[in-house]
């Protein structure tokens, strides 16, 4: 555990400078163009790039060294932000290298995500699993935490070069953590290479060989899209009644319910029953998606976004343990890669389509005269931000039976016998 606490402690100091670079951006591109296509054009090409190149870092990370292509990431990666800061020291005033820069660091996060994911599988045991997705999530949640805070802290003494600056440094220190823990480990055997197509082809037919696993992918795959919801329609449903500082107070209150849960993992962990919780969760979590769009009320609003995400990381907790004890070392990589796409594909979708669907069929279905004005409307009221609950509640609903269903499974039932079968065996291995 010693060893993935140091990888973890360099990875959270990343998350957060990280953080930070991404909040002054949004700001700094929106007071340098005055458009938010631009700040969605930055965010975009900071997020698509690592999702689709996923697959080909985990074959990276199955063939090579992981701790070097964590370094080599890294580094990389860095590179985009040092020409972004050029870029905005050269004063032209062009988006270019913002662009270019944002891309260039996606890129090289790509080689390092299914690597740092692969390593946690390398250093600890199957009991160590579920504390470690834990500390893992936090560390990402930290960015929407601590981060733009800690940017907005910054900004006011000074400006965006500062932010870049230190983001940058975090690499060193994240660097440094695993080149001292690979010091210590022996260097892995270098596979054979099978070539890249037919080694991505092995991380998904090993995902949907498995009818527990693909289960798994499918229920994440739904938990990501329902997110993209979450994320995208409750500022514009807050607006509806209120204003923008409470649209930052409701950030705050996702952020919050997600480290709690995250916490609460990470110190006291799961005690087994994985398929169970997962269940149970992903139910919670649906209702309380619900429960967010059922009401003008902030305070209901609030405490459903905030029991969302408490319950969010038991779902992505148990998620991630089965999948871990039920693929082989060798594949881990390439699977986690694979499973990136797969999932995360669900957040783009989600992003595609839920405005369209809110502004075009939902609003004005619950609209003062909309069809459903004398039905569903009475319930949860009608006129702007109306559509959206409403949205959101059947967004909820839908999640809940699809964690009911796959909580049924017998697939995923298999990969709870499955880890236990292979906690059997270390107890009999560290008894001998």
């Amino acid at each position: 555990m010693k060893k993935f606490m140091m990888i973890w402690i360099g990875e959270l100091i990343s998350s957060i400078g990280s953080g930070m670079t991404a909040f002054a951006l949004s700001i700094y591109v929106y007071q340098m163009t005055g458009s938010v296509s631009y700040v969605s054009m930055v965010t975009l090409l900071a997020y698509l790039p690592t999702i689709l190149l996923s697959p080909l870092g985990g074959v990276l990370a199955d063939r090579y060294d992981r701790r070097l292509l964590m370094i080599i990431g890294d580094l990389f990666s860095g590179l985009g932000l040092v020409y972004i800061l050029f870029g905005i020291q050269a004063s032209t005033g062009s988006m270019l290298p913002i662009l270019i820069g944002v891309t260039f660091n996606a890129v090289f996060v790509a080689l390092l995500e299914p690597s740092y994911r692969a390593t946690i599988t390398d250093l600890l045991t199957q009991e160590e699993y579920d504390r470690a997705s834990g500390m893992v999530q936090m560390a990402g949640n930290a960015r929407y935490l601590l981060s733009p805070a800690l940017a907005g802290i910054l900004l006011a003494l000074a400006d965006i070069r500062l932010i870049l600056v230190l983001d940058i440094s975090t690499f060193f220190v994240t660097i440094t953590m695993v080149a001292l823990v690979r010091k210590t480990l022996q260097k892995p055997v270098k596979r054979k290479s099978q070539g890249f197509w037919r080694e991505m082809k092995q991380g998904l037919s090993v995902i949907t060989g498995n009818r527990g696993i693909l289960s798994l992918v499918v229920i994440m795959a739904f938990v990501c899209f329902f997110i993209g919801f979450v994320q995208t329609l409750t500022g514009p449903m807050v607006l509806a009644v209120s204003d923008a500082r409470t649209v930052g107070i409701m950030e705050s209150v996702c952020a919050v319910g997600m480290l709690v849960g995250s916490l609460w993992i990470g110190f006291v962990g799961i005690k087994g029953g994985y398929a169970r919780v997962l269940c149970v969760a992903g139910i919670f979590c649906g209702v309380f998606m619900a429960l967010a769009g059922a009401s003008r009320n902030l305070w209901v609003t609030g405490v459903g976004i905030f029991l969302f995400f408490l319950s969010l990381p038991f779902m992505n907790t148990c998620a991630d343990v089965l999948v871990r004890v039920n693929i082989p070392g060798e594949f881990q990589g390439r699977v986690w890669g694979m499973i990136s796409l797969l999932t995360q594909a669900g957040t783009v979708l989600a992003y595609a389509c839920c405005g369209v669907l809110a502004d075009y069929l939902f609003e004005p279905m619950l609209s003062e005269q909309g069809i459903l004005a004398g039905s569903v409307g009475r319930l949860i009221g009608t006129g702007e931000g109306r559509g959206i609950g409403f949205l959101l509640i059947l967004s909820g609903i839908g999640m809940a039976i699809s964690a009911f269903v796959i909580g049924q499974s017998r697939g995923v039932r298999a990969l709870t016998g499955k880890q236990k079968e292979q906690e059997e065996q270390e107890e009999n291995q560290s008894c001998m």
